[in-house]
């Protein structure tokens, strides 16, 4: 099996993915597996869902200027 990595958003890309879609529809052997780059890297994660959703709530917390500022002469001091 081999895998390429098409970028669909290039002039390239678009070009090669209409060539193998008018060449290669309906052989066996030959399929496309998954289209959305972004959909797919979400799937393959390395990360928990649990530490990604924290992550994300921390982000938005930093958006809105909920933050926590820590003195570096006293970093326990500033946690607790």
């Amino acid at each position: 099996m081999t895998t390429i990595k098409i970028n669909e958003r290039t002039k390239t890309g678009k070009a090669f993915m209409a060539m193998f879609e008018a060449f290669f529809k309906g052989v066996d052997g030959i399929e496309i597996i998954e289209t959305d780059s972004k959909k797919n890297n979400e799937e393959e994660s390395f990360y928990s869902a649990e530490f990604v959703a924290k992550i994300k709530k921390a982000e938005a917390n930093v958006k809105k200027g909920k933050t926590t500022r820590l003195n570096p002469e006293d970093i326990w001091g500033s946690i607790l």
